[in-house]
């Protein structure tokens, strides 16, 4: 299993397996966050068998599914409180990692640094600068 951890309570991961749920479980994580709909792709595993192992295995479940390449404002409002209110640490997974890593960055962009956030994503394999300017506009909200 791959793992990216963006801060101490958000690890991404691309596509994970049933098994690596028994794995993430014994590495701590306490809620596991799916933002991959289910049969995107005919490589991953049902969505239905993750949740399960999840629960099977002491963890929260989270189904936030994004569509690949299209992060709506409407999905970080979803996926910011997730973020706050669920057990930590988190994992989340979708194909790459990468509609994971986005929806951080943007809900966090509120409250962090732009450049901490971009430079923290780039260094575990994400390049989300084409975020910035989304980024700084929920930034601007937050002061107006």
């Amino acid at each position: 299993m791959e793992l990216h951890k963006l801060d101490d309570d958000l690890t991404v991961a691309p596509q994970i397996t049933v098994e690596d749920v028994a794995e993430a479980a014994r590495a701590g994580f306490k809620t596991l966050v799916s933002n991959r709909p289910d049969g995107e792709g005919d490589d991953q595993p049902a969505t239905d068998d993750i949740a399960q192992a999840a629960r099977e295995n002491g963890m929260e479940w989270v189904y936030l599914p994004v569509q690949s390449g299209n992060v709506t404002d409407d999905d970080v409002e979803k996926f910011a409180p997730v973020l706050e209110t669920a057990s930590k640490p988190i994992l989340a997974f979708c194909r790459t990692g990468t509609r994971c890593s986005t929806l951080w960055a943007l809900s966090r962009a509120r409250q962090h640094n732009i450049d901490k956030l971009l430079q923290t994503a780039r260094a575990e394999g994400y390049d989300l600068g084409k975020q910035r300017e989304r980024m700084l506009r929920l930034a601007a909200e937050r002061k107006g």
